[in-house]
């Protein structure tokens, strides 16, 4: 809950197998990083094959994290600025930036209790701190040939309407099993 507002996420997994596809909700409490997104697809994996995670937030954007067997997962965000505005997002758009290793030093943070002596003093060398402020950039973010295989090429990908993961399901033959979590 953020500012007395409620963040609702819709997160499944799509595991493929030799009978189609099976779909099932999950929990993202205990999902902190890229790796935790991919142990969770494994955990579902039909003999290593492919698992999807898709996650949406209020209509405001979906995700995809694909996981083929022990290979890196890959992540397709179909807004990266609005994503970064959420826990989830944020953690997948940070990864897809590169920013998976920054971290703030408190100490260094002015004080925002409206007491703060003048301007903070710049950093020493600023080429050399990290980029943690850059702007994420609106529109798509990652992999856009992530479904390509799947029949679903990055055009198609980018031109998803409200219910993108209805629109994935039904491309993958499989509506029925992810309206059933939802």
């Amino acid at each position: 809950m953020t500012s007395g507002r409620v963040t609702v996420y819709f997160a499944a997994l799509l595991a493929r197998t030799e009978d189609g596809w099976q779909a099932s909700d999950t929990d993202l409490d205990n999902v902190e990083t890229l790796s935790d997104f991919a142990d969770l697809a494994r955990e579902t994996a039909v003999d290593d094959d492919t698992v999807l995670v898709f996650i949406e937030q209020e209509d405001a954007w979906f995700g995809v994290v694909r996981v083929d067997g022990e290979d890196d997962p890959r992540v397709y965000l179909s807004d990266a600025a609005a994503a970064s505005r959420s826990s989830y997002g944020a953690l997948l758009a940070d990864e897809l930036l590169g920013r998976d290793d920054i971290t703030e030093d408190l100490d260094s943070l002015p004080d925002l209790d409206g007491t703060e002596d003048g301007e903070p003093e710049p950093a020493e060398d600023e080429a050399d701190a990290p980029d943690a402020a850059a702007p994420v950039p609106a529109g798509p973010l990652g992999d856009g040939q992530i479904l390509a295989d799947l029949g679903m090429g990055e055009r198609e990908l980018n031109a998803l309407s409200e219910d993108a993961l209805g629109e994935i399901a039904d491309l993958l033959g499989c509506t029925d099993v992810l309206e059933a979590v939802r």
